[in-house]
């Protein structure tokens, strides 16, 4: 009975859109982080009769006779949506409004970021939580005693008569299709084959980046309340799939009692 594999399929679909929902859960106050969304699409079809197909008594069947195999999975895709904003007042904190990435250089690699909550290492230089340096690498004089960045992403430094003395613009970088790029934790993102190249433009211009807030951080786009509702359905449909496959053994339980 095709039912039993049928419904396996779908329990297994299930438990992977638990392990998704789970992990947006397990990150709902991750600075930067973006949410992710279990795709799924059903499997191929056994063609008992097909549509259009004479009967005996020479007309056309309407329908046809086609038995599903189940579901699997498509895809899992990160959600780009907007996430809050959480007023810190720490000028070193940087938050995206609309599009965009900041650009992080970890070790060799350029990997890119919505999580703006940088900060100063011993040299001056502006870091990430992780300690790696912000693209391009900003190093702040020692005389400087504070920092501004404007929504376009000028990045200026006073001394203390006020005096600038540093100026430097902070690009923001993205992708044709963001939701191609590979998740790497610690929310960071590299580009595949299905994010498209990178493009890089001042924040606010033309070429559609967003702008850059400072003294916020964005906070993660999971939206709790839907996630639990998501994690109610999944269960449900679980379970559905569960009492598919008892009531299959039932069945075949009273096939192998039947006396002859």
């Amino acid at each position: 009975m095709r039912s039993l594999w049928t419904a396996a399929t779908g329990m297994a679909a299930q438990q992977t859109n638990m392990d998704v929902i789970a992990n947006n859960l397990a990150n709902a106050n991750t600075t930067g982080f973006k949410s992710s969304r279990g795709n799924f699409e059903d499997l191929m079809y056994q063609t008992t009769v097909p549509a259009g197909a004479q009967n005996g008594a020479g007309t056309s069947i309407p329908t046809g006779v086609q038995i599903g195999m189940g579901t699997k999975t498509s895809s899992v895709e990160k959600l780009f949506a907007q996430g809050n904003f959480n007023q810190t007042d720490n000028p070193m904190d940087l938050a995206i409004q609309g599009n965009g990435f900041f650009q992080v250089l970890r070790g060799t690699q350029q990997v890119y970021t919505r999580a703006g909550s940088f900060k100063t290492d011993q040299n001056g230089n502006i870091v990430d939580a992780s300690g790696y340096p912000l693209q391009p690498q900003i190093t702040i004089p020692k005389t400087a005693v504070a920092t501004n960045v404007d929504p376009s992403g000028v990045f200026t430094a006073t001394d203390a008569t006020g005096k600038v003395v540093q100026t430097v613009n902070i690009p923001l970088y993205n992708f044709p299709n963001p939701s191609g790029l590979q998740s790497l934790g610690a929310n960071y993102f590299i580009p595949t084959t299905a994010s498209g190249d990178v493009m890089n433009a001042l924040p606010g211009g033309p070429e559609g980046m967003g702008t850059i807030l400072q003294g916020f951080l964005e906070a993660s786009n999971t939206n709790v309340v839907n996630e639990m509702v998501n994690m109610i359905l999944s269960q449900r449909a679980y379970e559905a799939n569960s009492k598919v496959i008892k009531s299959t053994d039932e069945m075949l339980q009273m096939a192998n009692n039947v006396v002859k």
